[in-house]
């Protein structure tokens, strides 16, 4: 019996590179035997019929498989709108890096084909929420996969904030702002700003900071359960600016207090069975390769 018998494609970006892999994959897909299901906003990216269409919310009963084509930022998307469906996701990169999408267009057919066997990793990964309060009034919430930061927004100047951690103090700081990062988003904003790699599949968050006023301050590891709780000093004359993976700007004034915590749903992410974190850095992040050590005779 197959595997993964239903399977859903989804991308976001409306580029030639990926209506072609959207179009490969569904030629291959068919050819397998396999039913293939458009999400809603994909079908209206590729110009050819395209004969089952669902929404995401109903990709629960119509699907045991997601297929994301595109970049990173496309499966972050595809990666909060499903998390609460419980449906494991695959990735064909047409983007820049490619830490979450681990197959290359020109291998759609090699590797996607023992995935749908049955071989394949499947990694199980956090993602944070947080919420907004201003006065006692909810103004707004947000959900991460891989980071969420407070930074100045347009302005130049350093903010001054409170970090509390399970309901103790811990610093007051005056800086660019903070990044909150679970361990799929230390490779990415919190890794620019100096914060540390963590392994994948590791419970914890780092807490980086954005150039800081003291040359002290330094990234903080977490357990993935921690409680944060970022209060915005009244003092600021700025408007410090919160985001979710890049997107979803909420705007904040002195005396909010933001709530940060992990998330209850958590995404399951499917690779190929030579899928290694270590070899995924040296190829995206350049380290060296593996030294042939050569034995000289006596």
């Amino acid at each position: 019996m197959a595997h993964f018998q239903r399977v859903g494609l989804l991308g976001n970006l409306d580029l030639p590179e990926v209506k072609e892999s959207l179009h490969r994959l569904e030629t291959f897909l068919v050819s397998q035997g396999r039913d293939v299901v458009y999400e809603q906003q994909t079908a209206k990216l590729v110009n050819w019929p395209v004969e089952q269409v669902f929404s995401i919310t109903d990709f629960s009963d119509a699907i045991d498989l997601g297929i994301v084509v595109g970049g990173d930022g496309s499966m972050l998307s595809a990666s909060r709108k499903m998390a609460s469906l419980g449906i494991p996701l695959l990735g064909i990169n047409r983007g820049r890096l490619g830490f979450l999408t681990d197959i290359s267009p020109d291998e759609i057919e090699d590797r996607v084909l023992p995935v749908l066997k049955g071989d394949y990793k499947q990694t199980r990964r956090f993602m944070l929420e947080m919420t907004v309060m201003r006065d006692g009034e909810l103004i707004g919430t947000g959900t991460a996969v891989n980071d969420i930061a407070l930074h100045p927004g347009m302005s130049a100047r350093m903010m001054t904030f409170e970090l509390y951690v399970d309901g103790e103090f811990v610093y007051s700081q005056r800086s660019d702002g903070l990044i909150v990062a679970t361990p799929t988003g230390s490779t990415a904003y919190a890794l620019s700003a100096g914060g540390p790699l963590l392994f994948p599949e590791l419970d914890a968050m780092v807490v980086v900071p954005l150039n800081p006023h003291t040359l002290s301050s330094r990234p903080i590891a977490l357990q993935g359960s921690a409680q944060l709780e970022l209060r915005v000093s009244t003092r600021n004359e700025l408007q410090p600016v919160l985001t979710c993976d890049g997107q979803n700007d909420i705007v904040t004034k002195p005396g909010d207090i933001i709530t940060i915590a992990r998330h209850k749903h958590d995404i399951l992410l499917i690779h190929p069975q030579d899928n290694n974190f270590y070899s995924v850095c040296r190829s995206k992040l350049g380290w060296g390769s593996r030294l042939d050590v050569v034995k000289k005779d006596d």
